[in-house]
This record gives structure tokens, C-alpha cells and sequence, in this order.
């Protein structure tokens, strides 16, 4: 099974997320996507955060897709790291295929993520484009750095069982909707 971790605060969830989960489904070839609602970003303001059951509802409301589940589990185990997450899932369920959704956007400040190398190491990765990062994204220091595992766009299909480090950056269809928008009422 080809399983995509989409994590992220989700706070709110719209309407751009769904899309990045059904491009992904389509162009990776994955046979679910998993949202990852995070208890709290440690690299932002979690004072607007709405509470964890509140966004995994309507994350839950906005699609009816069965190949997309929508879990608040990390908050359960007490994860506060993605590394910590996906190495969990790797380790619980080794019979399934993870790749690690992100926005272009993510990927220009990875580097400041926890333990970001080793998450390259773990999985392979797909960076689905954003608005304003076009340039950012590929260009940005963990994309320097793994620069060499970046597979063909054109062969993303493949990068759920590639060797890691592989990661892809898919251009397509993109939604000018942000969280920190629809909070802020713009």
C-alpha cells in the first residue's frame, strides 16, 4: 500500500489542501493520503490555533473521499517533531509505502525543521508547488542540499518505492487559499 503523510496545522482546512491530496493521490499513484493535524507548529504562533478536534472535524467535513483519512494522533502519542511521527508510522506499519507531502512553501524553510536531514532519509518526498514559491522551494537549502536525489517530475509515480533519499517537486494546479488568510478574514 502507497500511503501519502500530509501533516500540517490545517488551521483552517481548505479547499487547497484537498487538492494537494487529490493531486497527489493521481500523480504519485498513492492508494491513500493520510492529514497529519498537528497539536501545534514549534516553529509558529500557536496562539490562534484552534483546539486539535475542532480542526480534524472540519478537515473531516471537507471531503468525503475514502482514500483520504484524517487523524490528530500525534497529539495522542505526544509527537512533537515530524521526524518523530514519520519514524513512528515506518516503524509501526513496515509493510507500507510512505511518501511525505509538504508545500513548496515548507520546503524553503526545512532547514529549520527538526532533525529535516534525517527526515530525507526516512521517506521519500513530494513537494507540491504553492504560490510564491516557485522559486523559493527548489532553490532553498534543503533542496541544495538534496538536489541530486530529485527525480523527474515525470516519473513521480515512481517515488513511492524509490530509494530514499528521493524527493519530486510537482508543479499543476494550484489554490491561492491560505489558513493565515481565512483566519485573518482576507
Amino acid at each position: 500500500m502507497k500511503i501519502g503523510l500530509f501533516g500540517g496545522s490545517f488551521n483552517p482546512p481548505h479547499e487547497g489542501h484537498r487538492l494537494v491530496a487529490h493531486e497527489s493521490l493521481k500523480r504519485i499513484g498513492l492508494d491513500a493520503v493520510w492529514w497529519l493535524v498537528t497539536p501545534g507548529n514549534p516553529l509558529k504562533d500557536t496562539r490562534t490555533l484552534a483546539p486539535i478536534g475542532e480542526r480534524v472535524a472540519a478537515a473531516r467535513g471537507l471531503t468525503n473521499d475514502p482514500r483520504i483519512k484524517i487523524t490528530g494522533f500525534e497529539a495522542q502519542y505526544g509527537f512533537r517533531y515530524t521526524y518523530e511521527t514519520l519514524r513512528f508510522l515506518k516503524t509501526r506499519l513496515p509493510d507500507r509505502h510512505f511518501v511525505w507531502i509538504m508545500g513548496a512553501d515548507s520546503l524553503a524553510g526545512f532547514h529549520r525543521w527538526e532533525r529535516w536531514e534525517e527526515i530525507f532519509t526516512l521517506m521519500p518526498i513530494a513537494v507540491y508547488i504553492r504560490p510564491g514559491s516557485t522559486r523559493t522551494g527548489p532553490f532553498s537549502k534543503a533542496a541544495q542540499r538534496f538536489a541530486r536525489y530529485r527525480i523527474d517530475e515525470a516519473d513521480a509515480r515512481l517515488l513511492p518505492t524509490s530509494r530514499v533519499p528521493a524527493w519530486v517537486f510537482l508543479n499543476g494546479m494550484m489554490s491561492s487559499l491560505s489558513s493565515t488568510q481565512l483566519r485573518n478574514g482576507r
